[in-house]
């Protein structure tokens, strides 16, 4: 159903279920035009990008609250378990193994991934580190298709393409390099230092 809806509103969806979230226990209702105002988007945008989901909406009430968080978490997985991996501990590695909130979207960081000796045979908040060497039946055996990258960018296809060769569906990058997947792989990068000099530009 991903395939239908235009990423942008795709992106969006997760930012109006933690707002939803946010409010009081005993909100009953809430509309477009509320949501819309609280996050500084337009009516009509938040409005369009609902119409994914399953809910709905009344006339002059809105929606009910506890309605479109449950179809928002539909939409978005939510409810179901996704296994995801991540590949390189150093300090991005760790802290992204120590971020408490996948949950909130149904996935588990179930395992970790590193060349280092001295970082393998170890737990990091909980998790375990394995050599990339064993990460074909290790991805196999925890039945994950979700993988963070956090390794340096010189090795950031190298190490790609072992995972999709290990049955990885959906990579999230954090080298700052573009890599190339079949067309079946989703990958999505995120270059934090790119997106600091794209917000400097803007001051």
């Amino acid at each position: 159903m991903f395939k239908d809806i235009p990423v942008i509103s795709l992106q969006r969806l997760p930012i109006y279920l933690n707002y939803l979230k946010s409010l009081p226990a005993d909100r009953k209702y809430v509309s477009s035009g509320l949501i819309a105002e609280a996050l500084g988007m337009g009516e009509v945008l938040v409005r369009k990008d609902l119409a994914f989901t399953s809910a709905v909406g009344r006339p002059r009430i809105g929606y009910v609250t506890v309605e479109l968080i449950a179809a928002l978490e539909d939409f978005l997985c939510c409810n179901t378990r996704s296994s995801a991996v991540i590949v390189g501990v150093g300090a991005l590695g760790r802290a992204i193994l120590g971020y408490g909130g996948f949950s909130n979207y149904g996935i588990e960081i179930d395992a970790a991934f590193d060349n280092d000796s001295s970082k393998v045979g170890v737990e990091i908040f909980g998790k375990p580190v394995y050599d990339i060497k064993d990460a074909k039946s290790k991805v196999a055996d925890l039945g994950a298709e979700l993988a963070v990258l956090c390794v340096p960018a010189q090795f950031a296809q190298e190490v790609a393409d072992i995972l999709i060769g290990c049955g990885i569906k959906a990579i999230l990058n954090f080298a700052p390099v573009l890599i190339k997947a079949p067309e079946n792989v989703v990958v999505r990068h995120i270059d934090v230092a790119a997106n600091l000099a794209i917000l400097s530009s803007m001051i």
